[in-house]
């Protein structure tokens, strides 16, 4: 991925390594461990009680915000907004130049991967509201007269998340791994088999397919259910993030699509750090091969190491134990959340300024379509790297404390009294090794 220098972008997601962050990983690491043990402690103590309730948590927005987002015209407006955009990657891409200065890299990688993170995080499911799928779908259903609601079939149950489990981990490795992510070919073809898959599901499914296996719509989300913002039925509600984290749907493949949001973070750490980069030069093995293997390794080794933490309760019959993981599954959104804080803040904010500048050339012709070419990036993230250590170890502890208090939470309602508390010792252990290990990774990268 790129790295953000205003005359050349060089494709490299690292978070800059120890280097960028002179805070001492032994201190960092130990203070993690003791927040998430007192943060634990307290919990045992003073929270007996679910607090959260879907029902009753919240309360109303205010009338000229529940109008405004609710109007006819909002929803169009946004629909349109998405898909101008929509229709400006797809110039670049199609008639633009196979160069790093085109956009389109930019706009896939940066705006559209990493920007949907903090878009939804501050406004809600935002990728429901802006999909140019959604869009077409609706358009088509518009001109044969059809609900785009409903599909020639009801979409099978079992299937749950599993498809946008797929689809993600297919970017990831698009991304992370695949040696030609940064030519256009590629990408553009992947971006293609994207909309057409999603147009195929869309029709034979409805909206339904976009809600449980449009890996973007799954994954914004989710990040959504940490706004403010959520819903009561049709109402507007303002919550806490963790009485709207409780929101999240139990379906099957949860688990599996935030072991690969977490897993590929992780990995793309992982993939940059000495150790990694001194054995994959030591051995004859492929390192297409490898990193292949390790990013598979990385997003089933989060998952098996989550639901083996929520397995090992002790609860009695082997279907509680099995519907464990994907109930305690919306507990990890806060940690992936934190992690893509930590991993891709400087990514985000430098070189997402870079795509907007370059996205005044599209054609890498010269032109300033936009009135943004004569803009410079602000490296103010870079240059005050004590404040960008802090941020980043932050970020990791407080997701993993928020992920902690919602594992509490659904704990206490869904165990047995006896195993409310023994019950979570697993899943605590599991969030202290992803603690560690994503610490470690932070300051190995």
């Amino acid at each position: 991925m790129f790295a953000s220098h205003a005359d050349k972008l060089t494709f490299a997601h690292g978070i800059g390594g120890a280097k960028d962050l002179p805070v001492s990983p032994e201190l960092a690491i130990a203070g993690a461990v003791a927040a998430l043990t007192v943060s634990f402690t307290v919990l045992a103590v003073a929270w007996r009680n679910p607090r959260y309730d879907e029902a009753t948590s919240g309360r109303p927005a205010p009338s000229w915000l529940s109008a405004v987002v609710d109007s006819a015209a909002w929803r169009v407006g946004l629909r349109v907004l998405g898909f101008v955009v929509f229709l400006y990657a797809a110039m670049a891409a199609v008639l633009g130049k196979d160069l790093l200065t085109n956009p389109f890299f930019g706009m896939y990688y940066v705006w559209w991967w990493v920007g949907l993170v903090p878009a939804s995080f501050l406004l809600g499911p935002v990728w429901k509201a802006i999909s140019p799928v959604r869009t077409i779908n609706l358009a088509f259903a518009r001109l044969s007269g059809s609900d785009p609601d409903e599909g020639v079939f009801t979409y099978p149950e079992r299937l749950g998340h599993w498809p946008a489990a797929v689809g993600l981990f297919a970017f990831v490795w698009m991304e992370l791994v695949y040696p030609f992510s940064t030519e256009l070919g590629p990408v553009r073809l992947w971006s293609a088999v994207y909309v057409a898959v999603m147009l195929i599901g869309g029709a034979l499914f409805g909206s339904t397919f976009y809600e449980r296996a449009d890996p973007f719509e799954v994954y914004s989300s989710l990040v959504g259910k940490m706004s403010v913002f959520g819903r009561r039925g049709q109402q507007l509600v303002l919550r806490s993030p963790l009485a709207n984290l409780d929101t999240v749907v139990v379906r099957p493949g949860l688990v599996a699509v935030v072991a690969v949001l977490f897993g590929s973070t992780a990995f793309d750490s992982f993939k940059d750090s000495s150790p990694w980069v001194r054995f994959v030069q030591s051995t004859d093995q492929s390192t297409y091969l490898l990193n292949n293997l390790a990013l598979l390794v990385f997003c089933v080794g989060v998952g098996l190491v989550f639901s083996l933490g929520c397995v090992l309760t002790g609860i009695g019959d082997d279907l509680r134990h099995r519907e464990l993981p994907n109930r305690f599954a919306h507990s990890v959104v806060p940690i992936v959340v934190g992690y893509v804080v930590a991993h891709y803040l400087t990514y985000l904010v430098e070189v997402g300024q870079q795509t907007l500048i370059q996205a005044s050339d599209p054609f890498s012709d010269g032109s300033n379509y936009l009135g943004t070419a004569d803009l410079t990036v602000n490296y103010g993230l870079s240059y005050h790297p004590t404040f960008l250590a802090t941020t980043k170890v932050l970020a990791v502890v407080l997701g993993h404390v928020l992920g902690v208090v919602a594992a509490h939470d659904r704990a206490v309602r869904v165990l047995p009294k006896r195993h409310q508390l023994t019950g979570q010792l697993p899943l605590l252990v599991a969030m202290v090794a992803f603690t560690v290990g994503g610490l470690y990774l932070l300051f190995a990268a």
